[in-house]
């Protein structure tokens, strides 16, 4: 029997054309240019999908659990992102807005400094001005009553779901389910976070008051001066790089067809229909699309037309080696909104939104920061090695619900991104509502909070 041939393709280097190897079952599309023939590369699945961050994994994992062929491109390598560097937080009790009541009046006197929590850099940015005005009416009441119960929805589904993957998929990610503690440095802001957990109340995540001993025994690590703290018990945490790793392993052998350093280059339009994406690597055709890139949703939607009202949000963390005295519960720092997150395999100090765009670099007094924080509430804040320091770039819409659906005017593009500080928590639950709507499927929470083009 004759040896069977791999099909050639024609590339370019220095000046000759030699043959290419072409994988099994790529389809190839032939152009003339400057009277050459070349070659553009096409590849078929039923989903691909744009990100690879924690979203687009859980959106990858779900259409593939309902077997659908997957394929997911990532610009970088996977979790390289925002999904990287956050402080791993699954926080179910994390139902208030950003946007409340009181917030702008607030924050008004620290947005432009830099050690402000809170920071936005001064610049001549219209879409910027045009989200921040956007945010400032929806801190009433009503926005509250309508945001809660809807992210008390994805959240909760979320916990759900993250259990049976860790028990049920073979996931692994340093899960721990402690609750989280909302520490309070002084009285006022102990006091102060009573209203919002009152609110909390109707949907079982309350948290407990602890004080006085109560607190030095269920946290050690603080220092006796700290007044109290909120424990919410219905937190959990995980390491947010290892999970990834491990979701990218478990996709893998789901037959996911993951393609690192793929970068988008633009797409290939078929009316209302997104026929391909175009990439530096190939033409990815797919029946459908699910754009799940995160900060930079924004801007690839725009190649499309399609305005989604995001804003990218700079986060900063720093990983280290466990202090000699390290928490054993994550502790959220009221007053100065760094979160401190033990695992068995180090410690991570985090937080801060910084709103700079997309090409700033990092600020080195942002990281200061938060060591200085964690000083004032940990007996010992740091631990003996930096391992990492990181910025990141977090996708935060406007009303601080995430994008979730179809994208007005596409019959095959899907939206699943701006989920501002909570991405790890509402993965799971967001990845199977887009694999419910996509296969036509009665959603298992309502959508319509999320809906992508919402004014």
């Amino acid at each position: 029997m004759a040896k069977r041939r791999s099909p050639v393709k024609s590339i370019e280097t220095g000046g000759c054309h030699v043959p290419a190897l072409r994988p099994p079952g790529e389809r190839m599309n032939s152009e003339s240019t400057d009277g050459l023939v070349r070659w553009r590369a096409s590849r078929s699945s039923d989903v691909l999908v744009i990100g690879g961050g924690v979203i687009g994994m859980a959106c990858a994992h779900y259409l593939a659990q309902a077997g659908r062929a997957v394929r997911l491109i990532e610009q970088e390598r996977i979790g390289a992102g925002a999904s990287h560097g956050n402080c791993g937080l699954v926080v179910v009790s994390y139902l208030l807005p950003m946007c409340a009541p009181g917030v702008v009046q607030k924050e008004i006197s620290g947005l432009l400094r830099t050690s402000s929590p809170l920071y936005v850099k001064p610049a001549l940015d219209v879409s910027l001005l045009i989200w921040l005005l956007r945010f400032a009416g929806m801190c009433r009441e009503g926005h509250l009553r309508h945001a809660i119960p809807a992210r008390a929805a994805l959240l909760g589904s979320s916990d759900g779901l993250f259990q049976e993957l860790f028990r049920d998929h073979g996931l692994e990610g340093e899960y721990e389910r402690r609750g989280v503690l909302i520490v309070c440095r002084g009285e006022k802001a102990m006091r102060a976070y009573e209203a919002k957990n009152d609110r909390l109340r109707p949907f079982g995540h309350a948290a407990e008051p602890l004080v006085g001993k109560a607190l030095q025994a269920a946290e050690p690590a603080l220092r006796e001066d700290v007044f109290g703290a909120w424990h919410h018990r219905t937190d959990s945490h995980l390491r947010p790089d290892r999970l990834l790793q491990s979701w990218k392993q478990v996709l893998t052998r789901s037959g996911v067809t993951i393609e690192e350093g793929c970068r988008l280059v633009g797409f290939r339009r078929a009316g209302d229909r997104i026929a391909a994406a175009v990439t530096n690597r190939a033409e990815f055709e797919a029946r459908e699309v699910v754009l799940a890139a995160g900060a930079w949703s924004a801007p690839v939607a725009a190649q499309l037309k399609l305005r989604l009202p995001l804003q990218p949000g700079k986060g900063y963390s720093m990983t280290m080696t466990r202090p000699a005295v390290c928490p054993r519960i994550p502790c959220s720092f009221s007053e100065r909104r760094v979160v401190a997150t033990p695992w068995p395999s180090g410690y991570r100090l985090g937080g801060t939104m910084e709103f700079s765009g997309f090409a700033a670099p990092p600020d080195p007094r942002r990281f200061a920061a938060l060591t200085a924080a964690a000083a004032d509430y940990l007996r010992e804040p740091v631990g003996s090695a930096v391992v990492e320091e990181w910025t990141g770039l977090r996708p935060m819409t406007f009303d601080d619900l995430p994008l979730i659906g179809p994208a007005p005017g596409f019959r095959n593009l899907w939206v699943a991104t701006g989920h501002g500080m909570l991405g790890i928590t509402a993965a799971p639950a967001t990845g199977k509502l887009v694999q419910e709507m996509i296969c036509g499927q009665t959603p298992h929470i309502d959508p319509s909070p999320f809906r992508v083009g919402r004014r």
